[in-house]
């Protein structure tokens, strides 16, 4: 069982960014940025580019980690091993909600905006 994750360069970049002006913990935007993922009916690509940050799974899923594990298998429509969930699997996810993530944070302008764009997701 894997308990590492190791990000591309890109998205350790958004996070740090993202974490500076939002006031967030990375690991609080990086579970947005799942979601956010997995609105999207397509499995995301895996990540190539593993030279950003190493995070542990704890810290990323916390208590949690069931529940996403569930989603990710729920949206792939199939039955993920634990070593394809955490750190592919969920890592694509990361990848492909940050960008989607950064970019509701411009469209919206300030943290609290971004929030209320959020919870306007399909409402």
């Amino acid at each position: 069982m894997n308990f590492r994750i190791k990000t591309s360069r890109r998205t350790a970049e958004k996070l740090k960014s993202l974490q500076a002006t939002t006031g967030l913990t990375w690991n609080i935007l990086s579970r947005l940025a799942v979601g956010l993922s997995l609105r999207i009916p397509e499995i995301p690509d895996l990540v190539q580019d593993k030279n950003g940050v190493d995070i542990h799974r704890n810290a990323m899923t916390g208590e949690y980690d069931y529940v996403y594990k569930a989603l990710i298998r729920q949206h792939a429509k199939k039955n993920i091993k634990d070593e394809e969930y955490f750190p592919d699997y969920f890592n694509a996810h990361l990848e492909r909600g940050i960008q989607f993530l950064e970019n509701e944070y411009k469209h919206a302008g300030n943290y609290d905006k971004l929030l209320n764009n959020l919870l306007k997701i399909n409402s």
